[in-house]
């Protein structure tokens, strides 16, 4: 096994790791050595086809198969140089007083939460798109809310140059999207700080990391890993886990922490989420346009929110109920279909948590509450209202009976989507927006970290991403992750002189 030091490692690249990576990059100038580890591979930029096997294959954690243990949920999540910031739309949002207010965690404060949100919004080039970048199916979305007595809001996205592709869950063919692979990762590599790909962290131990270099797969994306595959122990005076919501749970999990952390992994929750069709009976811009460009909050008031989306053919046919001539006739309607992503704002309960298999492999386990079904019931009659005020002839709606409503019945939506009719492990649920594990709170009875990421009772142990969030976050967490690992920067660079000079004497050459 190959012996390396430094004086901090960052594990992951994603909002978390690759703020994280950039905030501390200038002190590579007084002379720290800084590593960021990234299970995944870094891309060219020529690789970006938009072809959806292959790039669900390159980017995501299980090719974007990854299940939870009962099998009714897939958690999409990226795996690569700059982690999710690389496959998510750029929706850039910043976190509702109320949820914060509502977390309770002694230190964390809301005023600093927007403060440094905004600062991000303004590095990453987050804004409003033109209107000749809103496609057809925004259009009609707003349309349809309008008339149906809703009122859709425009996400501010972090994009620049767009080129209307439609591929950002696929990973930006144009450069256009501002994710931690194009701004923080970059600045940071230049400014000295070293990034390594394919490299897996295994488990920690004291002042230490145990990774496994793997090598690039004969016909795989991506470049090499910088280091030479193989095994390999960091000594670190600092480690920051930023693996992510699944990732760092389980990291902290498989490795011989010194304190017990009876919290570590529970708490776990995500935005538990399906896709609605309508089909028009003209053709319509779907998959040119940016995808994600309005949505409508009703996380207060009916549990949901709504947003526009658009998603490629094998992932609109897997996510279609039924099967047959009424599932072909929608797939060649393609064209002319309208989507909607309903999202259920669900909250952390202690039994949804992320645990380690025999092999150390993580596993999610959660369990769809009444509350989160009737709430994905209500978003999709909302959901219906919206499409047929919007001109659809039919409308694909998996907790219906029968699953297709057509415009002959829209005046029965509220009767035929029902929470009886909401099956599990037959409706395709998927999340992407992943929470929890490592929560922030008062102490090791109730939490992971206090309010900066610091592990309680371990100085030297920092985690900086979504598992932080001690509940749901009723947005898209980026801008919050963000924030948050600005903080847990800030914290390491307040603690770095005592915790390396306590360190350093012990460490290995």
């Amino acid at each position: 096994m190959r012996e390396r030091s430094y004086d901090i490692v960052v594990i992951g690249s994603g909002a978390g790791g690759g703020t994280v990576a950039a905030a501390l990059a200038p002190a590579v100038r007084d002379g720290l050595r800084i590593l960021v580890l990234e299970q995944g591979p870094r891309l060219r930029d020529d690789e970006f086809s938009g072809r959806e096997l292959e790039m669900a294959a390159a980017l995501y954690e299980d090719a974007g198969g990854f299940l939870t243990a009962d099998g009714t949920m897939t958690l999409a999540f990226g795996c690569a140089y700059g982690g999710s910031t690389v496959v998510y739309t750029g929706t850039s949002l910043i976190a509702p007083e109320r949820v914060i207010r509502a977390w309770d965690v002694p230190g964390l404060e809301h005023e600093d939460v927007v403060r440094r949100s905004r600062r991000y919004m303004e590095e990453n080039s987050v804004h409003y798109l033109e209107p000749e970048l809103i496609n057809d199916n925004n259009r009609l979305f707003v349309e349809g809310c309008r008339k149906a007595g809703y009122r859709a809001e425009q996400f501010p996205v972090n994009v620049r140059g767009c080129m209307g592709s439609s591929l950002c869950n696929l990973g930006c063919p144009n450069a256009a999207k501002q994710g931690t692979n194009r701004v923080q990762l970059p600045r940071a590599e230049r400014e000295g700080v070293e990034v390594v790909t394919r490299a897996e962290a295994q488990r920690l131990e004291e002042h230490a990391v145990l990774v496994r270099v793997h090598p690039r797969p004969s016909g795989a994306k991506g470049e090499p890993s910088e280091w030479e595959p193989g095994d390999y122990r960091l000594h670190a005076g600092i480690v920051v886990v930023a693996a992510g919501a699944v990732g760092s749970p389980a990291l902290l999990l498989r490795s011989r922490l010194p304190v017990p952390l009876p919290w570590l992994g529970r708490g776990f929750t995500c935005h538990p989420a399906h896709i609605l069709v309508a089909e028009h009976a003209g053709e319509i811009t779907n998959d040119v346009g940016h995808p994600k460009s309005y949505y409508l909050d009703r996380a207060v008031e009916e549990g949901y929110v709504l947003e526009t989306c658009m998603y490629f053919p094998f992932t609109t046919a897997k996510n279609l109920v039924g099967h047959g001539e009424g599932h072909s006739r929608l797939m060649h309607a393609f064209p002319r279909l309208q989507m909607i992503l309903v999202l259920a704002c669900d909250r952390a309960l202690r039994e949804n948590r992320v645990t380690t298999d025999r092999s150390g492999r993580p596993v999610v386990h959660y369990r769809f509450t009444n509350k989160v079904i009737a709430s994905l019931v209500r978003g999709t009659r909302a959901s219906a209202h919206i499409f047929f005020a919007a001109g659809a002839l039919r409308v694909s709606a998996p907790s219906a009976n029968p699953p297709v409503i057509e415009a002959a019945d829209a005046h029965r939506v509220d009767e035929l989507a029902r929470a009886r009719h909401f099956k599990l492990g037959k409706v395709a649920v998927s999340a992407a927006h992943l929470m929890g594990g490592c929560a922030m709170g008062r102490g090791a009875a109730e939490s992971v970290t206090d309010a900066w990421g610091r592990v309680h009772g371990i100085p030297w142990l920092r985690v900086a991403d979504a598992s932080l969030f001690p509940d749901a976050l009723e947005i898209n967490p980026y801008l919050t992750i963000m924030a948050l690992a600005d903080r847990a920067a800030q914290a390491v660079r307040a603690d770095a002189r005592d915790l390396l000079e306590a360190w350093r004497p012990e460490a290995e050459p």
